[in-house]
């Protein structure tokens, strides 16, 4: 028999808690615990692993989607990826969901960094609002098929080979009418011949009729094609409300409307039922109109809608250049007024006077007309320059930003964005036995990120063709 001493016996009494405690730490607990180590191309970060668990579907939140990049030797997570970038991944989860851009990233390269980690994307959407960038939509389809083989037809050109020719048509048609809007303004051609009318055996002149000018002629048969394209893109389109919200279906209208109201106009004019000076000047505004026919191209031209989407998402940039001229304007034309005040020659009569100077002057257009002569009213033009340089700099980057985010999102776009209809003959796709049309067709980035227990794999539209009628990437 053993004896145990009391000394002893109170000994081990004190100490069991303390392992007991230790024992009743869950490991859940010590594992959120623990610090990991992440290596980003040298760069090394550290922090808890709890920091990372709070969002759990994104690349480092997810254990088996991370263990991909474990260094088991260095006891870290290696990735050769922007280092400056993943400041603002890393304040992300210590923040609880904020996505900062860096001022040094720009916004293209930071993009492919968040797409990259697989941040939510509720985040990412509200990046892009805060970053003034459009948020990308789903190009819808209608649900009948002769119906949207129309609208593939008319809307994407690079849908198909009939598809290409009418856009090749149609950017020819709208070339001949520019061509035309611009001759007509000539002088040999703006003089009216007046044919000679025999009226009580005295000769009048009478103005021809405008029906018979080569130019209208022209004019009425690039109108019929621009009808004939909105009507059936109209006719095909999968909404009828959303059809008349794109500013471009508003900008074909704009462009056909002035050919109507001029053709009634003329037609009561030769009727004699009004007025002719009216009438002019009302037919002077609306063939002006007609100028914006040229924005007609930008349907056309991804160069043209990329620089539209540039200025759409940098209207706070261009704001804020707008009101800084407008206080430089005010600012220096009050100034060089005064300057010049003592000179009775001056050019500067009045402070408004002085603005076109101040405008011209900060834009570094400096047409000469308007010029200071004083030494005082030198130094304001000197001063005036050099803040109209400053001014109009500061925008610049953000906006060449956007125009690069822009310009590699339409190229990704290009390469992923697959037609599988064909306008003209049977879809040259084969689909499975028994799928069924359904009604949220569309024409989109499509991405499928499949997750398996031992490894993940991407699958892009390039690896399986995507099928339109069923929404899902079929194996062919």
């Amino acid at each position: 028999m053993t004896v145990v001493s009391q000394e002893n016996h109170d000994e081990t009494v004190l100490v069991t808690p303390l392992l007991q405690d230790a024992a009743d730490v869950e490991p859940a607990e010590q594992e959120c615990s623990e610090r990991v180590v992440v290596n980003i191309s040298g760069l090394r970060f550290e922090t808890q692993l709890k920091t990372l668990s709070r969002f759990p579907n994104t690349l480092l939140g997810d254990p088996r989607k991370r263990m991909r990049f474990f260094d088991p030797l260095r006891n870290e997570y290696f990735f050769d990826r922007n280092r400056p970038s993943f400041d603002a991944i890393l304040y992300y989860y210590q923040s609880g969901g904020r996505l900062r851009r860096p001022v040094s990233v720009p916004v293209d390269i930071f993009l492919e960094e968040i797409k990259f980690y697989e941040i939510e994307e509720e985040a990412v959407e509200l990046f892009k609002e805060d970053e003034g960038l459009a948020r990308e939509e789903d190009r819808p389809l209608p649900e009948n098929e002769f119906q949207r083989q129309f609208w593939l037809l008319f809307e994407y050109p690079e849908s198909s080979g009939p598809a290409r020719i009418i856009a090749i048509v149609s950017v020819m048609v709208i070339l001949i009418s520019i061509v035309i809007f611009c001759l007509e303004t000539l002088p040999e051609f703006r003089e009216v011949p007046y044919v000679p009318e025999i009226v009580n055996g005295s000769a009048q002149g009478k103005a021809p009729s405008p029906f018979t000018d080569p130019f209208f002629m022209v004019e009425t048969l690039c109108i019929v094609w621009f009808s004939f394209e909105f009507t059936m893109r109209f006719l095909s389109c999968p909404s009828k409300p959303a059809f008349f919200k794109n500013i471009m279906n508003i900008i074909d209208v704009v462009a056909i409307a002035p050919y109507f109201i001029t053709l009634g106009l003329d037609l009561a004019e030769h009727q004699g039922s009004s007025q002719q000076a009216a009438s002019l000047a009302i037919l002077r505004v609306i063939r002006l109109v007609r100028v914006f026919r040229i924005f007609k191209l930008s349907r056309h031209s991804k160069g043209l809608q990329i620089l539209g989407q540039t200025l759409n998402a940098s209207l706070r940039e261009l704001g804020l250049l707008i009101f800084f001229l407008l206080i430089g304007v005010v600012l220096f034309s009050s100034s060089v007024y005064f300057a010049e005040a003592e000179d009775p020659q001056s050019g500067f009569s009045s402070i408004p006077d002085a603005f076109w100077w101040a405008v011209v002057t900060m834009t570094t257009v400096g047409y000469g007309d308007m010029c200071p002569s004083t030494i005082w009213g030198k130094f304001v033009g000197s001063l005036c320059a050099i803040a109209g340089v400053l001014t109009i700099a500061l925008p610049v980057p953000v906006i060449v930003s956007n125009f690069n985010y822009f310009y590699h999102r339409e190229n990704d776009e290009e390469e992923n964005v697959q037609y599988v209809h064909v306008t003209c003959g049977q879809p040259q796709l084969r689909f499975d036995e028994g799928c069924s049309i359904k009604s949220s067709l569309s024409l989109s980035k499509t991405e499928s990120f499949q997750e398996s227990d031992e490894q993940d794999t991407v699958t892009h539209p390039n690896t399986n063709p995507f099928d339109a009628y069923t929404g899902k990437l079929t194996d062919v």
